[in-house]
């Protein structure tokens, strides 16, 4: 199987990063920066903006990539690349009517980095990148959590 590319974004309000939990059905407590699957003629920037959209009813802008993260089942034969970018806010808020049109997503929050350390959250070095007190661009292979 080859691996799956998607993008997500780096949002931040204020000091707080938004997180979503993407787990249909409540199946996990993890949370990860919004965003998704990479449609195939479709930019980077563009499918992270409709991901975004998709997930938090937020528009935005996206500005420059500061994280590749890969992560994979050991036990199976899926196998993710993340490519992070920093987005800002242009439009819309955080709704807790919002509804994922893929009902994949049900929670979206923003979290302070102290927040963030009571949290589960992947890949380990998001709050690194989020806060900028890390120049991390490439994370290695992590497993899966679920």
């Amino acid at each position: 199987m080859k691996p799956r590319v998607a993008v997500r974004g780096i949002v931040m309000s204020g000091d707080r990063l938004l997180l979503v939990n993407a787990w249909p059905g409540n199946q996990s407590e993890l949370l990860c920066a919004p965003g998704g699957g990479v449609e195939a003629g479709t930019s980077l920037p563009d499918n992270l903006i409709r991901e975004i959209h998709e997930e938090t009813g937020l528009t935005v802008s996206v500005g420059e990539q500061v994280l590749v993260n890969e992560f994979h089942d050991p036990n199976g034969t899926f196998h993710q690349i993340d490519i992070y970018f920093r987005c800002d806010i242009t439009g819309g808020e955080i709704d807790d009517t919002w509804t994922d049109p893929e009902g994949v997503v049900h929670t979206r929050r923003f979290v302070t980095r102290a927040e963030m350390t009571r949290l589960k959250v992947k890949p380990d070095s998001l709050a690194d990148v989020a806060w900028e007190t890390a120049a991390v661009s490439y994370d290695p292979l992590e497993p899966i959590v679920r």
